[in-house]
């Protein structure tokens, strides 16, 4: 699976420019361009800032998602762990044809295809209690996330019934056993959508040990049922940090095998990559659902 190509071309120079005609305050703060990922380019902005700015049309109402909700889920949040809420706003211009925003550089790196631990695991926990509040009736809508799982399977089921995915029969039963569960009943809860290692950032401490620093990246923020981020436990976390995972958050086991489901259909999806680092998460991830 390709990394969509770019609809729009953002280099230091459109971003400067941008800076300058709406910001001028920060334009001459260094610039450098440090991800070029599926929706958005990341654009570091001198020691505290970076700028956001979507690289393809189907990523821009996401980010006018973040512009609008993100203020106060940071607000909600805060006691646990910083999120990237913009602190400017920009506006179409200069040919670049979408919203786009500043918001703060975040400290730590992300799990990527480490296995986060115990720690990890509390903070990832908090996290989730402060996000899962119901969420009000205008809360951004996100037709393939948070959703029942039912209604993914004709997705997934064709992504598993491929030899690029390893172990994909064993996968599709857990699939098919998670979407057979009754639908996520409750009232529709914040949640991240898209929780996976390379959203979640970390630091060591002194000892050595990652602790949570910073969660990042809340393009597909939407409001359903909350299976969708624990599914993190077999993406991010290591098996004791699971179980560490498992006895904090709030979640019977209906919910608990939602969240497994949810994970058969990330992991899949990164193990097409063409990244190698999203394909070794994915291998990981796999393990940690059939053999944990």
């Amino acid at each position: 699976m390709a990394t969509p190509a770019a609809e729009v071309d953002v280099d230091v120079p459109l971003v400067r420019a941008l800076l300058r005609d709406q910001h001028p305050d920060l334009a001459d703060l260094p610039l450098e361009v440090v991800a070029n990922g599926w929706d958005n380019v990341i654009v570091r902005l001198g020691d505290l800032l970076a700028v956001r700015l979507p690289r393809r049309a189907a990523a821009a109402a996401l980010i006018e998602h973040e512009q609008r909700w993100l203020p106060g889920i940071a607000q909600r949040v805060a006691a646990v762990v910083p999120v990237p809420d913009p602190v400017r706003t920009g506006r179409p211009a200069l040919g670049y044809p979408w919203s786009w925003s500043v918001v703060r550089w975040l400290p730590g790196a992300p799990v990527g295809d480490r296995a986060g631990g115990v720690h990890v695991a509390e903070g990832l926990a908090a996290f989730l209690g402060l996000l899962h509040v119901p969420a009000p009736a205008d809360a951004p809508v996100n037709p393939v996330r948070a959703v029942p799982l039912a209604t993914r399977s004709e997705a997934v089921l064709t992504r598993l019934d491929s030899d690029d995915v390893p172990r994909a029969r064993e996968l599709a039963a857990v699939w098919r056993a998670a979407a057979a569960l009754p639908a996520y009943a409750g009232p529709p809860v914040w949640v991240h959508g898209d929780l996976h290692p390379f959203n979640v950032l970390v630091d060591a401490s002194p000892s050595g040990d990652l602790r949570l620093s910073a969660v990042v990246d809340f393009g597909d923020v939407t409001a359903g049922d909350p299976a969708v981020d624990l599914a993190t436990a077999w993406l991010t976390l290591d098996r004791e940090a699971r179980g560490t995972f498992r006895g904090l958050v709030t979640a019977d086991d209906d919910t608990w095998e939602r969240a497994r489901g949810w994970a058969v259909s990330i992991a899949s999806a990164l193990s097409l990559s063409d990244d190698r680092t999203f394909r070794a998460v994915a291998h990981r991830a796999i393990d940690e659902l059939l053999d944990g």
